[in-house]
């Protein structure tokens, strides 16, 4: 995706699930037993001789519950014995071992104050749509976790990303896992009349690609077509508003050439990369804030009126200065970058 396109202007094929795998002839099922089954022999003699107190003082308690259940998780890895929908989703993995490398992440690095998730609905679907800045999209990733852990029924996220994502190599695959799908209409009004929540950045790479001297200050939205989506499935339109992100990784120049030479939108100069190596990397350590706005009704309006650009035109316009005026407001009352 380039940044003159549209978010949601291409057609996306959904990327076919393969199977459970098997090796030699041998189901995935019976490999796997046997895998789960050793591993708890190993735990098992590992811990012999180590029974109550002394076990608890060991591991700490609970110690055996987390025991079998992380090998309960591996039988079912292993055997094949999991779901996914059509677009790829992985519920069990994205709790299990997604969110959970992103929750200290969250708390305690870049320690997210979340405000304003009660005005995500219970359930059916919805719309968020959230600034997009940093370089790196942690910003989305900070935004599923937050959502997953601050509402009632612990939804879901599922991300329209660009089209890159999906071209990287583990990186796309991972996505699909994670419940991300390519921005295009047809899949965002798929989840959406799903009753899912969908989130977008509209701003796609001229937003987490953008200069420091123009942080917090919104790039064009496109042509619109989320909330031409949403006023095809009916569902109300969450405006979220990030900060902290920009100052993750301040770009202070970008290496225009070099980027085209890799095939990338941008490649970012910041006051650690490149002159750091690897540590630069590495995110500044910001205070974040995400605000989830009062959501913007659409069903009053009918599924026709998504063919009219006044309209979408109109409603692109109310989310962006929404999402523009919070991010103002939380600026001024934020005491420090860092706390």
């Amino acid at each position: 995706m380039t940044a003159a396109r549209d978010p949601l202007g291409d057609q996306a094929k959904v990327i076919p699930i393969e199977s459970a795998p098997s090796w030699n002839g041998r189901t995935g099922a019976g490999l796997g037993d046997r895998l789960a089954d050793s591993l708890g022999h190993a735990l098992g003699a590992l811990l012999a001789g180590r029974t109550g107190a002394a076990a608890d003082s060991l591991l700490g308690k609970g110690w055996d519950e987390k025991a079998a259940a992380g090998l309960a998780f591996m039988r079912r890895r292993l055997t094949g014995d999991y779901e996914v929908d059509e677009f790829g989703f992985d519920e069990e993995l994205t709790e299990e071992v997604f969110l959970t490398a992103l929750r200290p992440l969250a708390e305690k690095y870049f320690r997210v104050e979340v405000r304003g998730a009660e005005n995500l609905p219970v359930d059916g679907g919805v719309l968020v749509v959230a600034n997009h800045s940093g370089v790196v999209p942690l910003d989305a990733l900070m935004t599923q976790v937050a959502i997953h852990d601050h509402t009632p029924g612990q939804r879901h996220l599922r991300m329209l990303a660009a089209d890159l994502v999906f071209e990287l190599p583990v990186v796309g695959e991972l996505a699909r896992k994670a419940g991300h799908t390519l921005a295009c209409n047809e899949d965002a009004q798929a989840l959406l009349e799903r009753g899912e929540v969908v989130g977008v950045w509209p701003e796609g790479y001229k937003g987490i690609g953008k200069p420091f001297s123009e942080r917090y200050k919104l790039q064009r939205f496109g042509r619109g077509g989320f909330v031409a989506s949403a006023l095809r499935a009916r569902v109300p339109i969450v405006p979220c508003s990030i900060v902290g992100a920009e100052e993750t990784y301040p770009m202070l120049g970008n290496a225009r050439t070099l980027a085209r030479l890799l095939g990338l939108p941008y490649l970012p100069i910041t006051p650690t990369f490149p002159w750091l190596g690897p540590l630069g990397a590495i995110p500044l350590p910001t205070k974040w804030t995400i605000q989830f706005g009062e959501p913007i009704a659409t069903d009053r309006y009918a599924p026709e009126a998504a063919d009219d650009p006044m309209l979408v035109f109109n409603l692109t316009d109310e989310v962006r200065e929404t999402i523009q005026h919070t991010l103002y407001r939380l600026l001024v009352e934020r005491r420090s970058v860092f706390f």
